[in-house]
């Protein structure tokens, strides 16, 4: 179906900063629409998002011209086409002509290409997730096991420390991640926890605020006093370590790495990459931790090389996210260095769903698994949720059982799990 207008406009995300929100129109007079996230800690090869630096708006972030962009050069080239994902993308790629889409800006590229895809999917009269299995995975490598859309395991966010949370944490975000994949129990189990959680922290007289993901950033010591506060926590609503739930970090240690040094702040310590992978190893084997996501800087790639190596013996799974950027590119080399095991996948940190789609694919077929994921700024926007069905990812990371913009994400899920 032909595309007849594009309208951009700058909205609000859940920090309360603009953002980019494209309504794509098609010939039959449907509208179809897509917004963008954004990331406080961002990997500095992610691809650019547009900012007006103007501080008289917004103290300078602002996007009106990614709205602009939009509106202008993009509409002028996509007007009068057909809503096809790869076609549009490609053009989107072929009008910017950067590598990191600095001259159109990834968050003006991605709002349309999302839309897009959503447009498609109104055009094949089908559920998003169904279009997307069929356009991007369905025919996708034989040696994978990705051959049908399949929930993944949720990465709940309950404890927000680092550069979400004003540090009171070293480690960025302490998840919970049931072990049954059905949305509906998932959910249920998770939002026991986290509410379990809760009232741990009020009984010890501690600040139940939310950070920007929705989780808890109470006052406490350390590392491993959020540890067993959520497994306490999980006992007390009937749940057991390992049994129904595994405990996951994401670490974000870039925001702490200096001169080939990290910095604990709650220890008052420098450590090296060897002494950093030894203090992993150690709660790694006493909390059964699952995975370690960005458990090194973003370019440390000999240390992520020599901790996955590590980490196989444990069986704890190394997700990269500042270390790949969901960049096909990056993503290849770390492949052939193993330098981790799995990806975690934002759509607006490579800027187009195409692109998305080669960085899970890619993924996949090297028997590495994916985790579809959210960013820090988001929007009601539910895209990551069929997207996270369609490809048969392994996790989804879409914030705590709070905020609407995190339970937006949820809740499309519990759609999905009853036919809709």
């Amino acid at each position: 179906m032909i595309i007849t207008n594009v309208q951009s406009l700058e909205i609000l995300d859940s920090r309360g900063n603009p953002t980019v929100r494209t309504l794509i129109t098609l010939e039959d007079n449907s509208v179809h629409s897509s917004s963008v996230p954004s990331g406080a800690s961002t990997g500095s090869h992610e691809a650019v998002e547009l900012r007006d630096e103007d501080n008289t708006r917004y103290m300078g972030k602002g996007v009106l011209t990614a709205v602009e962009n939009v509106n202008t050069t993009i509409k002028d080239a996509i007007v009068g086409m057909e809503a096809d994902p790869n076609t549009i993308d490609s053009k989107l790629l072929q009008l910017d002509g950067t590598e990191n889409k600095a001259n159109l800006g990834a968050n003006a590229i991605l709002s349309v290409s999302q839309a897009v895809v959503r447009a498609a999917a109104h055009t094949e009269n089908v559920p998003l997730w169904k279009f997307m299995f069929e356009y991007y995975f369905k025919d996708q490598s034989p040696n994978t096991n990705h051959h049908s859309p399949s929930f993944p395991q949720l990465l709940v966010n309950i404890v927000n420390g680092g550069k979400h949370a004003s540090w009171n944490f070293d480690i960025q975000e302490f998840m919970v991640v049931p072990n049954i994949k059905t949305p509906s129990e998932s959910v249920r189990i998770a939002a026991e926890i986290f509410h379990s959680l809760g009232k741990v922290l009020k009984a010890r007289k501690l600040s139940t605020l939310v950070g920007d993901e929705g989780g808890f950033s109470p006052q406490l010591n350390s590392n491993e006093e959020v540890l067993d506060a959520i497994i306490e926590a999980a006992k007390n609503a009937g749940y057991e370590n390992v049994k129904d739930f595994r405990l996951s970090l994401d670490v974000a240690s870039t925001e702490f790495f200096k001169d080939g040094k990290y910095e604990l702040k709650k220890q008052n310590k420098w450590l090296s990459p060897e002494e950093l992978t030894t203090y992993y190893t150690n709660i790694g084997q006493k909390y059964n931790i699952l995975s370690f996501e960005d458990a090194f800087a973003e370019d440390d790639w000999e240390a992520w090389t020599n901790f996955t190596d590590m980490a196989e013996k444990f069986k704890f799974i190394t997700i990269g996210d500042d270390l790949l950027v969901t960049n096909p590119e990056r993503i290849r080399r770390a492949i052939d260095e193993k330098a981790a095991n799995a990806v975690l996948v934002k759509v607006n940190q490579i800027g187009t769903i195409k692109e998305t789609v080669e960085a899970i694919n890619m993924a996949h077929s090297a028997g590495w698994k994916t985790a579809i994921s959210h960013r820090s700024g988001e929007t009601e926007d539910s895209f990551i949720a069929d997207l996270a069905y369609a490809c048969g990812s392994e996790f989804i990371k879409t914030g705590s059982m709070s905020r609407s913009e995190r339970l937006a994400k949820y809740n499309r899920l519990l759609e999905i799990e009853n036919g809709l």
